[in-house]
């Protein structure tokens, strides 16, 4: 069992700073490559963009209710709080579909991993597996390694008509990550 409440959030986690890596995806094209989602489907950010604004939040990893995180863990500047993060997009998706936007989770853990999470959560939304890297590489999104493990720093693209819209970074707190992206949607739509 694990010694802490992966809910929620600790009151003295460290607050990530923009340190640039985010800076050059304002703009660029989303390259065409398929995702493995929740709902066992290939999913192509850059075709379904053209379709709709997608918000594709990308997180380091989720949690697992057995297991505790890896050592150090809360004291990675950004690395805490993606169940939260999720659950925040969980509780206001209504709102996101509502204004026409589709919104996807996005790590480098395995489907399956993922599978485990978004039922446990009852999520409504896909949430997309880059365990090979590539959708990260290239798009060039910034990463940490911790435990042996390479990780996506939290962000969130807006994608719209094949290219990167707009990108919030760094994230905090992802607790209320959901409602400062769908502010910013509301304001832009």
């Amino acid at each position: 069992m694990r010694s802490d409440d992966l809910y929620s959030l600790p009151k003295d986690l460290p607050v990530p700073v923009d340190d640039g890596a985010a800076r050059h995806l304002p703009h660029a094209m989303v390259p065409p490559i398929a995702l493995r989602s929740t709902r066992d489907r290939d999913v192509v950010l850059a075709e379904e963009s053209h379709e709709r604004r997608l918000v594709v939040y990308a997180y380091p990893r989720t949690g697992e209710p057995d297991k505790d995180t890896p050592p150090g863990w809360d004291a990675i500047p950004g690395a805490r709080g993606c169940t939260p993060q999720s659950c925040g997009f969980r509780d206001v998706h209504g709102e996101f579909a509502r204004i026409g936007a589709a919104v996807y989770g996005l790590s480098t853990q395995t489907t399956a991993y993922q599978r485990e999470m978004a039922e446990r959560l009852h999520l409504p939304f896909e949430v997309l597996s880059d365990a090979d890297l590539r959708f990260a590489s290239a798009l060039r999104l910034p990463t940490f390694e911790v435990a042996g493990m390479k990780l996506l720093k939290r962000l969130t693209l807006v994608l719209y008509r094949g290219e990167v819209e707009h990108v919030f970074y760094p994230v905090f707190p992802p607790d209320q990550s959901a409602r400062q992206v769908l502010d910013w949607l509301r304001a832009k739509v």
